[in-house]
């Protein structure tokens, strides 16, 4: 998909995702999930086993918990009950409990080219953020990325789908077919966004949670895909 001089001069509403887009998260998550295992040291399941296991788990808690370090940890436990088949120990969850230290303990890291790109981008365009997650987990991540002062507004939603974006567009009053979702994730940045009418650019990042992977449809011209996220500064 190609835009003229033009269209990159002219004001759009960008809107953002955060986590794995603004700055690495799910990273940390996987490094924890390889300590779990290792520390699991199953007799007989591998780790591709294994980790169908955690899926199927964090398929579910997300779904009646919502996302976040806590809901993670929940489904550690209950992995690990499943596969022991009985409770955790007092002193299994402390264990667990310690693995997922660096999760609330980590410094945020952003993305190459983040902060300039965001600099360069507000002062020709108006900039929102959408993120979803626990809102006082996810509300500490945004003070500490210091990129707060790009954006006119930033939402932290339960849940990102077609009724989210058409909520957003009420809320702020833009018309969607000029306004764009960029982001990591198929199932809550791309394929909701193009739904509630808007377009978006699919910016891929190789450590996305497999739960937030769908396929993309190649043909869609409503989608634009970049390499890197400083690549936005050519088309807007």
């Amino acid at each position: 998909m190609t835009w003229d001089g033009n269209d990159r001069r002219r004001a759009q509403v960008l809107v953002f995702d955060a986590d794995d887009t603004l700055w690495e998260n799910n990273l940390v998550f996987e490094r924890v999930i390889d300590d779990f295992f290792a520390w699991l040291d199953h007799p007989t399941l591998d780790r591709v086993q294994i980790r169908a296991i955690l899926d199927d788990i964090e398929r579910a808690n997300t779904v009646a918990h919502g996302y976040g370090s806590k809901v993670f940890l929940r489904s550690l436990a209950e992995c690990l009950e499943r596969l022991r088949e009985r409770p955790a120990t007092d002193t299994e969850q402390r264990e667990i409990e310690e693995l997922a230290m660096a999760l609330v303990e980590r410094r945020i890291e952003l993305m190459p080219g983040v902060a300039d790109a965001l600099d360069e981008l507000a002062g020709r365009h108006d900039l929102l953020l959408l993120t979803k997650g626990d809102r006082e987990e996810q509300q500490r991540k945004l003070d500490g990325s210091g990129l707060l002062h790009h954006f006119r507004a930033a939402h932290i939603v339960r849940e990102k789908d077609v009724d989210t974006y058409r909520w957003l567009v009420g809320e702020h009053g833009f018309d969607p077919s000029d306004a764009w979702m960029i982001g990591n994730s198929p199932r809550s940045d791309i394929l909701p966004a193009r739904a509630a009418g808007m377009k978006a650019v699919f910016i891929p990042n190789e450590n996305t949670w497999v739960l937030e992977d769908e396929e993309l449809d190649p043909t869609d011209s409503g989608v634009l895909r970049l390499a890197a996220f400083p690549d936005l500064l050519r088309h807007f």
